[in-house]
This record gives structure tokens, sequence and C-alpha cells, in this order.
């Protein structure tokens, strides 16, 4: 029987985004997909700031870059004519939101291709993915956790991340139900195609010109020649998905000729939800990305918070499996993750529903981990940034913060305070107070949060001890 440290069932962002993490601790985790490939689908193509910054980390930010380009200004239709720009954020607010990220709005990779990036990027690292492979069944001990395939040899993992979707098979295995709601009961046709007759400049959105119609809107997808195409239905419509059956939307909804469309590349329908699991691990199992969440995909939520469950957990199992660290650290993932999850779930259901505005609430750079039974602020002062906040940018002494935090190692800012030996595992950068952080010592853990803060080194050392030999001698 095949062994390794971790399985990931699941070839999609989250599963793709852990295995690059957990390789480049060392830790072997083999990615294993049902389906004979990749997902070719753009579905969630919307990357917020905070998710950026963790794809900096990751070493796939200029891959990024390269393959998206800025949300189109949009373009309200009615009778064939122009009838007005319409934004889908505020630009000001996002920007203000981002404070000092260098990522100031969301970037729109097609999903299909933010999962080419990350596939290539494991590939450099010494990952790979097994396709053709459907997990049937589980079983666990005390040990480790053999993962039961319809086909193939059997393999043993010393733990499992279920990141196999909203419809997981692991999740439905272990039992572990979820909780949600309808937010929309208007079936949506979601698909990718190629269009002649309509520019790239604008997000094209026709509104519903009589009763019993939905809206459709068109946008182009940046990087590419597709168009990705969004249209609602009326509640119980059997959504036709060949392309006769979009041309025919299309041409019914807009100025469009039927032959303008010229090619489907995918296509899915669906009907909008809202669910969370009820939990994130069941002993050596853990579910994270769409197998945890369900969004509507209104509020860009979906994927960016999929990716963070997945930064999250990376370093805390490289900890235990590589530093030595308790396994009880394992933990603080439900405890930290399942609460934001919770979170964005209603930032896009009420984006969804028109309650919320696109904006602050979205960009997830003000999401942190106050509360969490690994945070620890001993200051006497307490300045602007809190132990459990995002760590912020700036230049201590010549050295941008996100350049030294760049890496899976934790990092000490040292800011008119003494910093204390600690091993050359752990960077340690050092300058005078200065805004926002003030004055004191803070670790930034391996994912950005900063974990502990303190105005001297008094109990700096026992906390690092928690996190394994490697991290602290």
């Amino acid at each position: 029987m095949s062994t390794a440290d971790v399985v990931i069932v699941g070839g999609g962002p989250t599963g793709l985004a852990l295995g690059v993490d957990l390789a480049r601790r060392g830790v072997d985790a083999l990615v294993v997909e049902k389906a004979d490939g990749l997902f070719p689908g753009s579905r969630g193509k919307g990357i917020q700031p905070r998710t950026m910054e963790v794809l900096d980390d990751l070493g796939v930010l200029d891959a990024i870059l390269a393959a998206g380009g800025p949300y189109p200004v949009g373009m309200i239709w009615q009778d064939g004519e122009r009838a007005g720009e319409h934004r889908m954020f505020d630009p000001a607010e996002v920007k203000e939101a981002a404070g000092d990220s260098a990522f100031t709005e969301p970037w729109m990779v097609p999903q299909w291709r933010t999962q080419e990036i990350l596939f290539t990027r494991l590939e450099e690292l010494g990952g790979r993915v097994d396709f053709g492979r459907e997990v049937v069944a589980l079983d666990q001990d005390d040990t480790g956790v053999t993962v039961r395939f319809a086909s193939g040899p059997d393999l043993r993992a010393g733990y499992v991340v279920a990141a196999d979707g909203g419809r997981s098979a692991v999740r439905r295995a272990l039992g572990i139900d979820m909780t949600g709601e309808t937010v929309d009961p208007n079936p949506v046709l979601v698909c990718d195609v190629r269009i002649t007759g309509l520019d790239r400049d604008n997000w094209h959105v026709f509104p519903p010109s009589g009763e019993g119609d939905g809206f459709l809107a068109i946008c182009p997808l940046a990087g590419t020649e597709d168009f990705q195409l969004v249209a609602q239905f009326p509640e119980g419509t059997e959504v036709d998905l060949s392309l006769d059956g979009i041309r025919k939307v299309a041409a019914a909804r807009s100025h469009l000729a039927p032959e303008d469309i010229t090619e489907v590349r995918w296509a899915s329908d669906f009907r909008p939800r809202a669910a969370l699991a009820d939990r994130f691990r069941s002993g050596r199992v853990f579910l994270a990305g769409d197998a945890a969440h369900v969004h509507s995909p209104a509020g860009g939520q979906g994927l960016n918070t999929s990716v963070q469950d997945a930064y999250n957990l990376g370093w805390k199992l490289g900890a235990v499996l590589r530093d030595g660290a308790d396994p009880a650290l394992l933990d603080s993932y439900e405890e930290e993750r399942r609460p934001i999850a919770a979170q964005m779930l209603g930032i896009s259901t009420g984006v969804h529903r028109g309650e919320v505005r696109r904006g602050a609430a979205t960009v997830q750079l003000g999401l942190g981990y106050r509360e969490s039974s690994l945070t620890q602020d001993t200051r006497d002062a307490v300045g602007t940034v809190r132990a459990g906040d995002r760590a912020p940018d700036g230049t201590v002494e010549g050295v941008r913060l996100f350049d030294a935090f760049r890496g899976p190692h934790w990092t000490l800012v040292a800011l008119g305070v003494d910093a204390p030996g600690l091993p050359e595992s752990v960077r340690v950068v050092r300058g005078s107070a200065q805004e926002p952080y003030g004055k004191g010592l803070f670790l930034v853990r391996p994912d950005g949060y900063v974990g502990w803060a303190g105005n001297s080194a008094a109990g700096l050392g026992e906390y690092v001890a928690r996190f394994g030999s490697r991290t602290v001698s």
C-alpha cells in the first residue's frame, strides 16, 4: 500500500494551494482528483486582495498577474442601446480598505487558469496530482487514515484533507452535515463562450425586459478570448446547456444574434445557496474550501475563503509533521476558519440579495484571529496592530516587511525593543517604533498574522516552543 503524510482529495484551487504550501515545507502530500483533468470552467474568477497576498507568498503572483486583469466597468443595455455605466464595486472604498496592501482591487483570472498556475507550481516543487482517483471510503485509527478508491490501490496517510467541493464525498463519508439555506430559488446558467460583435471593454449587463425574464450578463474573461455568460431563469426552469439553448437565451434578452455566439467551451447550471459544515474536522480528516462552506458566487468570496483555508491549515500540518509540534495545534484550524467562513457566507448572501455592496467587506484584508487560542498580546499599551491581526506591510530600516514574511517561516519584527536570540529558522527584522505597529515585539505566523505581541521578550520563548523544535531551540 502506498503512503503519504497527507492525502488531499480534490484538485481545485483549495487542494492545489494546500499541495503547494505543503510541498514547500517538505511534507509528502499527494493530491487525488476524481476527474481525468483540471476543472475546465471560469466559475470563481475574482481574486480578492488578501488572496493575492497569499498567492504572492506561494510563489505564483507573477503568473497570476500575467494571466488576468482588472474588472471591466459594467455597461447597462436597454433595447439594444448603451444606457449607462455600472460599477461592480466602489474603487475608492476598495482602495481605502486595501490600506497598506499592494493590491487595491480584485483581480480577474478564470478559475481554470488559476488552477493551471497552481498545478504548475506544485509540479515545480516536486508535488503531483493523481487524476481519475475517486474516493469511496475512509477508515481511520489513531495512527492514520486508509483512503479507498473506486479503482486502484488504497492509500495510507497520516492526515486527509477533503477539498472535493460542495458535494464532497469525503464529508458525506464522515457523516458531517451542512447547515444552510437557498439564497435564490431561481436557477442560473453560467458558461464560457466565444462571441463576435461584442466589445471586451465592458461587463455587459442586460436587465430583464419582461415579466418572467431573468437578467443576462456577459463578462469578458481577462487573459482569454472567452466571455463568461450568466443568465437567470424563473424557478422550476430546466436550463438548456446546449449551444442552441444558450444562443436562444442570448438572442431573446439582448441585441445579439444567435450566430454571434460561435462556441460554448463550458456550461453549468446551479441554484445559489449558502451552507456551512457543522464541523471542519473529524479525527485525522479536515474539510476545506467548498467541502466546508458553499457560497453564492455574487460576493466573490468562495474561492478566496477556500484558498485561505488551505493557507491556514498548511503551516499547521507542516509544524506537526516536520517540526515536531503537538498535534493539538491542528485543533486551531476549525477554531479559526469556521467563524471566518460563517462571516463570509453572510457577506456573499448579502451581496447576492443587494443588501451588501462589494467593497471594504469583500476584500478580506480585515479578517483576523484575535479570539484564537493561538493569539497572545502581552503589551501594556496596545497599538493599532493587535495580536491576531493580519501583519501590515511597511518598510523597516530599508527592509520591506512583506519581503521578509515571504516564505514558510516565522518572522519576528522588533520595533524599538531589543530582539531576543532566536534560531536561524526565525527571520528577524529590527528597527525603530513606527505606525501602525507602534513599539514592541511582533511574532508573525507563517500565514502572515501576528501570533504573539509584547513589550519585551518575556513569554516569547514559551509561546514559540508550542510550534516545534525547528521553530525554536
